[in-house]
């Protein structure tokens, strides 16, 4: 296995730095842009795992406590599919 390279250390008016190539600090631009994109998916898979988790409960308590406005099988499904689309409300 190879070893990393080691970047060049130089100080700058009394302050280590870091020099890097045009080339390297191109990648490191696009390894940063990369990440954020990387963010960004994350957040929204997040959110929408947030969202079918919510979906899945309020299906569990219609289906396991349908009440009286869902008691009978047509209306059971008529308010899971509601639910599905999005048009029901969440509990």
């Amino acid at each position: 296995m190879s070893r990393r390279p080691q970047p060049l250390r130089i100080v700058l008016e009394g302050v280590e730095s870091v020099a890097l190539s045009v080339e390297e600090y191109e990648q490191l631009l696009a390894s940063r842009r990369q990440v954020g994109g990387q963010s960004a998916r994350l957040r929204a898979l997040g959110e929408r795992i947030r969202r079918t988790d919510q979906l899945l409960s309020d299906l569990r308590r219609l289906v396991e406590d349908p009440g009286p406005e869902t008691a009978d099988a047509e209306a059971l499904r008529k308010a899971v599919a509601e639910l599905l689309d999005g048009r029901g409300k969440p509990a």
